[in-house]
């Protein structure tokens, strides 16, 4: 009898495992066994997924739920690894903790395998298959660390919802994981499960049509001053430039649904900036999926950074949608690599600002990623490198460079990059100029 774990962190995560299920992306197992995980900051403070609004909705497709946060107690998901000579010891540890037996054949579906806790349950049973489910926009971003072969050797097949249709996932490529797609008739019809549990929004008449057509405007909050890529400060004001263009757009009720863990200060800001702009906003104050959001209130504009609750919006509910600060973020995401700068680049290449309004044609979609995937990971995907030539020869100019960096692209030798002298004593001037260059720019930005 084999038992299949399926690890799951957020809410999103488990609506998109129950939709892979339904639509039948696993063979049958003897066993179903969910292993939720809190990787909040402090775990004590934050809701588990399992006790979330929803979630008994889910419930009943899995045979059990575990918690991996009880079972490694006191150590930190996000953080903790064992010491190889303890992996036996660990599980058969768990193998005991969960009534998996010592031979019971098990079978691992993760998400974020690069990282713990997915990657440490990945090490603790080395000789169970693994099939990887998406993380949303990352998975067509490539693989942000070299994985060590013994895990990833292992991988059969990267499940995603298709929010880029006709783009294939780079995520795990390199040892031939194959792309396959979470039919999207599934994950919408369980996102209907949960909205229909959903209590409307509070505020009065926030459900009711607007008298120009519609729903409120949604603005989501993604909360990226936890990945050090703005300052609480520049993500705040963020948050109000998007209440601002939504009120210049006419919309004059807004919600908003703040990050879980993003502080409540933000919210009142907000509050105040519509309110001087003579709008309503409302905020979302409980743990709910964006897309139950989408079911319940049918908004008439959905406002984000490079959230992939935009794609799903456009993609899945046909809504309208809008980005703002995505250039920015192209020119803060540090260093190049940052996983996130795929994502921000499909949100900046495929959807409308909010403040402008326009749309930019994408010649080569797929080129663009190679290339992007390319110089992001040159040594995981070297195999790129001929479509990264390719795409830069072909399509660089004043509007495309701003998903490249010029040091980026002369450091691997690509199209657009700058000259390198061949003598010695240039080359090192080059770099002091550099150097300098750099040095002034981190003190304009201190400043």
């Amino acid at each position: 009898m084999t038992t299949r774990i399926l690890c799951a962190s957020t809410l999103y995560g488990a609506v998109t495992l129950a939709a892979a299920l339904d639509s039948g992306c696993f063979p049958p197992a003897g066993r179903r066994l969910l292993l939720v995980c809190n990787n909040a900051a402090v775990p004590e403070t934050a809701v588990p997924l399992d006790r979330m609004p929803g979630f008994e909705r889910l419930r009943g497709r899995f045979d059990s739920v575990r918690s991996w946060n009880d079972a490694v107690a006191p150590f930190h998901p996000s953080t903790w690894s064992p010491r190889p000579d303890d992996v036996p010891l660990w599980e058969r540890y768990l193998r005991l903790l969960w009534g998996l037996g010592e031979d019971e054949p098990v079978e691992l579906v993760v998400e974020s395998l690069q990282v713990a806790p997915a990657l440490t349950v990945a090490r603790l049973f080395p000789e169970a298959p693994i099939d990887v489910y998406a993380d949303g926009l990352m998975s067509y971003g490539p693989t942000r660390v070299r994985l060590d072969p013994l895990v990833g050797e292992r991988v059969r097949r990267v499940l995603h919802l298709d929010l880029v249709p006709g783009l294939r996932p780079l995520l795990l490529a390199e040892f031939g994981a194959v792309a396959e797609v979470v039919p999207t008739e599934a994950f919408t019809k369980v996102v209907d499960e949960l909205a229909a549990d959903e209590p409307a929004v509070d505020e009065p008449g926030v459900c009711e049509p607007e008298p120009r057509g519609g729903g409120p405007a949604l603005v989501l909050g993604q909360y990226l001053a936890a990945l050090g890529i703005l300052s609480p400060a520049e993500e705040e004001a963020l948050h109000v430039r998007m209440v601002r263009g939504a009120v210049a757009r006419g919309h004059r009720r807004l919600v908003f649904k703040p990050h879980p863990l993003a502080p409540a200060s933000w919210s009142r800001a907000l509050e105040r900036a519509a309110e001087e702009l003579g709008a309503d906003l409302t905020v979302v104050d409980r743990p709910v999926l964006a897309e139950v959001l989408f079911r319940r209130l049918r908004p008439a504009l959905v406002v984000a950074c490079f959230s992939t609750g935009l794609f799903t919006a456009a993609r899945f509910h046909g809504l309208p949608v809008a980005r703002l600060g995505t250039g920015m973020l192209l020119d803060r995401l540090s260093p190049y690599q940052n996983s996130n700068r795929v994502p921000v680049t499909l949100a900046d290449a495929l959807l409308p600002g909010l403040e402008t309004g326009g749309t930019h044609a994408v010649d080569d979609l797929t080129g663009l990623v190679h290339a992007v995937g390319f110089a992001m990971q040159p040594q995981i995907r070297p195999d790129l490198r001929p479509a990264a030539e390719r795409y830069l020869s072909a399509h660089l100019d004043a509007r495309t460079l701003r998903y490249f960096k010029r040091r980026r692209l002369t450091v691997l030798g690509l199209p657009g990059g700058l000259p390198v002298p061949r003598n010695a004593p240039a080359r090192r001037l080059a770099r002091r100029a550099l150097r300098a260059l750099r040095a002034l720019r981190a003190r304009r930005a201190s400043a």
